[in-house]
């Protein structure tokens, strides 16, 4: 994939393109800046970059990495920043790494791994010339709020599954497929909810810092992308607490239930066990048992069986074990 995009932009409109090894002297001039994005770049596509925009060394080395945590540096009157993508593939969360090298003059970027939704940003930029003339710093707003704005549906397509298991696991036993999902889903809202705390810690820097390459009147602009992300992580917290209560009350009614069973169980061995006990006792063989020859004593018996059941029966249903 290589070069996604490489223009020169002035007064908000594109102007032409431009090669990675074109230098362009701008000055402290604003108005004019040059976008270039990169997806897997090659190394010798970093170091032309590098050479033609005085990168540092330490930041293109770190650029060429697929997967770093989020971090925000400063090199000189360059800032880079390192913010992760993320897009629900199945059943996992897919996670991508954007790198921003940030300039007066020059915003890069380059991708590695999931993009999501990034490939339009471009489009909706050039298309309302008020966005983009407000230069670099202004840009590089769009594309962390852009990453933002992915992980909102990432959250919902979760929360779609976890409350459909919450409502199986009140209905019917979970399966140990189900168990297993639910550990699966905890493992990847906590991994899910560390990027979004980096990520909140890069965007908080940037809400409070002062650097040379963003203007005072874009910063209020970086504290929308920090609401946007503690709203996401308190909705990730929340799921991350109904994913255990899930569980939880699984456990509870899945003993609830064993507990019904053993109930039931115990009450019809309780009745069963007077007709045993009764059969045991005229089974044993003596001769000297004067009931046997009563001629009414079989059908005495079984009439005491059939009360002494039903007393039972009737004792069970009303403890309501039956």
């Amino acid at each position: 994939m290589s070069v996604i995009a490489a223009y020169y932009y002035h007064e908000g409109k594109r102007v032409r393109a431009i090669a990675l090894d074109e230098s362009i002297e701008l000055g402290e001039d604003r108005t004019g800046f040059c976008w270039i994005a990169l997806g897997e770049p090659t190394d010798d596509e970093l170091a032309a970059i590098q050479a033609t925009y005085n990168l540092h060394p330490l930041a293109i080395d770190n650029a060429m990495h697929p997967l770093c945590p989020p971090k925000l540096e400063v090199y000189n009157d360059e800032l880079y920043i390192v913010a992760q993508t993320a897009a629900l593939v199945g059943d996992r969360i897919i996670y991508g790494k954007m790198a921003i090298f940030t300039g007066h003059n020059h915003l890069i970027t380059v991708r590695h791994g999931t993009a999501g939704a990034l490939g339009n940003l471009r489009a909706q930029l050039e298309g309302s010339t008020t966005l983009s003339r407000k230069g670099v710093d202004y840009v590089l707003h769009a594309i962390l709020h852009r990453i933002v704005d992915q992980y909102l549906p990432i959250f919902e397509m979760i929360e779609d599954d976890v409350l459909a298991m919450e409502r199986r696991s009140l209905d019917d036993f979970l399966e140990r497929e189900d168990v297993v999902r639910i550990f699966e889903l905890r493992s990847e809202l906590t991994r899910f909810q560390r990027t979004l705390g980096a990520m909140g810690e890069l965007v908080g820097k940037l809400v409070r810092g002062h650097f040379p390459c963003i203007s005072a009147d874009v910063t209020p602009y970086f504290s929308d992308v920090a609401d946007h992300l503690h709203r996401v992580q308190s909705m990730v917290d929340g799921l991350l607490h109904v994913l255990s209560t899930v569980f939880e009350a699984s456990s509870l009614l899945e003993a609830q239930r064993m507990g019904v069973i053993t109930r039931q169980l115990a009450a019809w061995a309780a009745i069963l066990a007077v007709p045993t006990a009764i059969a045991g006792i005229y089974g044993m063989n003596f001769k000297n048992m004067p009931e046997l020859d009563a001629t009414y004593g079989y059908f005495i018996v079984l009439g005491v069986i059939a009360v002494l059941c039903l007393l039972l029966f009737m004792r069970f249903k009303k403890a309501k074990w039956l």
